[in-house]
């Protein structure tokens, strides 16, 4: 498959979201020359803040594949990821991403939250708890 061949099948995944009232984004993971996944922006019409494409996407080609790690897969996306997306996308282990447009420079991601550590004698129990299920994670290996 050529890459304008994805790229139209990607627009018209875009045209979907703009007909639903959702931003017109799409995206596509890609093993070989096979599409495992694809998606478009729902946020708006599924009025959940996972909604994204990029999400979406993954969400069936990890379904595809029966696992969370896509090592070995590329995205295609109509518009740079947002920061969420791209942690994700990082956390799947996508090989890479490919994108057609770069975000407006005026558009700025909402980043005014603050993370604050609790300071708490909890902190111990939990780290333990963590450290414990790891440990029996890597012992299944």
């Amino acid at each position: 498959m050529k890459i304008d061949d994805y790229l139209d099948k990607l627009l018209d995944l875009a045209l979907i979201a703009k007909n639903n009232d959702d931003i017109p984004i799409s995206a596509m993971v890609i093993e070989g020359q096979k599409i495992i996944g694809y998606g478009y922006n729902t946020r708006e019409k599924e009025k959940n803040i996972l909604g994204h494409a990029e999400i979406n996407a993954i969400i069936m080609a990890t379904q595809k594949k029966e696992n969370w790690n896509l090592q070995g897969t590329t995205m295609i996306v109509t518009l740079k990821p947002c920061s969420m997306c791209m942690e994700i996308i990082k956390q799947t282990r996508i090989d890479k991403v490919y994108y057609l447009l770069d975000k407006l420079d005026n558009k700025k991601e909402y980043n005014k939250t603050d993370f604050l550590k609790l300071n708490s004698s909890k902190e111990k129990k939990y780290k333990i708890l963590l450290s414990d299920f790891f440990s029996k994670l890597r012992a299944k290996k």
